[in-house]
């Protein structure tokens, strides 16, 4: 069995800063792609950064220059920083990682449980 547990949402002013943590535990055998979803409300989910296993990263245009995702492959853990934080930026966090595990060696998305970030002043 595999988790993720997000953590370091919050409630931040206009222009501030979080940085949020994904860490992946249970029977894990490799894992490869890693990234951040959110979803506002009455929104769809969206993408806001991916970084495979080797660090290649890739950005939503609405948060380049603001936000850097990285990860520690020694700790199965993913992080978002968040720089100049905006209004618009308020949603549900998720963290999505594609696992395999000790007993499938098959590539499966998994996904946290969300972390709430609040942009207000």
């Amino acid at each position: 069995q595999v988790q993720l547990v997000e953590s370091g949402g919050g409630l931040v002013q206009p222009g501030g800063s979080l940085r949020l943590s994904c860490a992946a535990s249970g029977s894990i055998f490799s894992i490869n792609l890693m990234g951040w979803y959110r979803q506002a409300p009455g929104k769809q989910r969206e993408l806001v950064a991916t970084i495979t296993k080797g660090g290649s990263t890739n950005h939503a245009d609405s948060v380049k220059g603001r936000f850097t995702i990285s990860r520690d492959n020694t700790k199965n853990t993913v992080y978002l920083q968040m720089n100049n934080l905006k209004p618009e930026d308020t949603a549900v966090y998720y963290c999505d990682a594609k696992i395999a595990t000790m007993i499938s060696r098959i590539w499966e998305d998994y996904w946290g449980q969300g972390t709430q970030v609040t942009v207000s002043s």
